[in-house]
């Protein structure tokens, strides 16, 4: 679930425990050992294996939705089979030591949450002590709330933030298809500048623009000037599992030259079964030139849950798809021109994948002029990328890093 740009960023009930042996200033790097992540009544719990407890601080966020844990100086010795399977609130997590006195455990949550506890387990016998933190839905906290003061032996000292290196456990997958391509040129402008041309030299800029920002795998259909099938493209975004497949176009309007070449503006389409008017739905049977039939894992299931499962993964998919078109119009329109319908919706193929936000970009018309020289402009290309990419970062709640023009 993702939370819009009314929500403000917060930080919930920091705590801070500190377990540090008198005169061991310069004390060896702790071991943490064990990490397990599984749910407790209603509530989320971490809890990490230790050689001896640390120094750390809790703290939570929303947009992004976050836990951060920072420690003093420990090495991240968790075994290969750690049962740390996403779980509960959490999806998804990783760990760096950030440097020689600083480590970090990061934890990705599905809602906004707060730290309902943290303290240390000392171990009985054998067993290895451990640090808990359980996280809960986040609920109004009373200005004069603490953490247990039994649980804390020493004062709160909360550790100095530190920037975390980029992990690949974090970084999102976009695809990018270019339309047509080799035998299928696509449309073409008075001056037959090909479609299939001016859609890939934007996938590239735009693909550089976004594996600048460190924070995306971005994966094209076509590199060079080859032809595609709808269902191959629609295969690389589900095989590459992506977050988000954005398919490139460039239209073009047949009739009389006054009336094609005033048409004009960047228009965002979403799959619908049902198109939100003619253009959309000509455009639709114009760009559909195969077929295939939207499909997940559904070996051993009845026709009946077949169908629901489908229609669950299409109607979350599409209202994803829809997030991300309104953030990317509001993006674009201080950069290029609009058309008066900027959102719209038709049967494309290539937007049916049912688990994939999928979105068709057209990015103006190639019968304007003003258009066409837009289209062919390096600069152009590189500031609607930039907005692109702005959009994209707002769209997964990540930080706004400036993608390079």
């Amino acid at each position: 679930m993702r939370y819009s740009k009314n929500i403000v960023v917060f930080v919930m009930s920091v705590f801070g425990l500190t377990l540090m042996l008198a005169g061991a200033a310069m004390a060896k790097p702790t071991d943490l050992i064990g990490i397990s992540i599984r749910v407790s009544d209603d509530k989320t719990v971490i809890e990490l294996e230790t050689a001896k407890p640390e120094a750390f601080s809790v703290a939570a966020s929303a947009h992004p939705n976050r836990v951060i844990v920072d420690f003093g100086a420990v090495n991240f010795k968790f075994p290969p089979d750690a049962n740390a399977k996403a779980a509960g609130l959490v999806t998804a997590w990783r760990a760096a030591a950030v440097d020689a006195d600083h480590g970090r455990l990061m934890l990705e949550t599905s809602v906004p949450v707060q730290i309902a506890n943290s303290k240390v387990i000392p171990g009985i016998g054998k067993k290895p002590d451990r640090i808990r933190i359980e996280l809960a839905v986040t609920a109004p906290v009373a200005p004069d709330s603490q953490t247990d003061e039994k649980l804390v032996t020493g004062s709160i000292t909360p550790l100095a933030p530190v920037a975390l290196p980029k992990a690949p456990a974090m970084i999102k997958t976009i695809v990018i298809d270019p339309g047509h391509g080799g035998v299928d040129p696509g449309a073409s402008a008075p001056d037959k500048v090909a479609e299939k041309d001016i859609v890939l030299a934007f996938a590239k800029t735009f693909k550089s623009a976004l594996e600048k920002t460190g924070q995306y795998k971005v994966i094209l259909t076509r590199e060079k000037d080859t032809f595609l099938p709808l269902e191959q493209r629609v295969k690389i975004a589900r095989d590459n599992k992506a977050d988000l497949f954005l398919v490139i176009h460039a239209d073009t309007l047949n009739g009389p030259l006054v009336q094609r070449s005033s048409v004009r503006g960047l228009t965002l389409y979403t799959v619908s079964d049902k198109a939100s008017d003619a253009e959309a739905e000509a455009l639709a049977q114009k760009e559909n030139r195969a077929d295939i039939i939207a499909g997940v894992d559904l070996g051993g299931k009845t026709p009946e849950v077949s169908n629901v499962l489908i229609n669950l993964a299409q109607r979350e998919s599409r209202a994803e798809a829809l997030k991300f078109a309104g953030r990317a119009i509001a993006e674009a329109r201080s950069e290029t021109h609009i058309t008066s319908q900027p959102m719209r919706s038709a049967a494309f193929v290539v937007l049916k994948a049912p688990d994939v936000a999928s979105v068709l970009i057209e990015l103006g018309y190639l019968s304007n002029p003003e258009d066409e020289a837009q289209l062919n402009s390096e600069e152009w290309r590189g500031k609607m990328s930039a907005a692109f990419t702005r959009a994209i970062n707002g769209f997964f709640g990540q930080p706004a890093v400036a993608a390079a023009n």
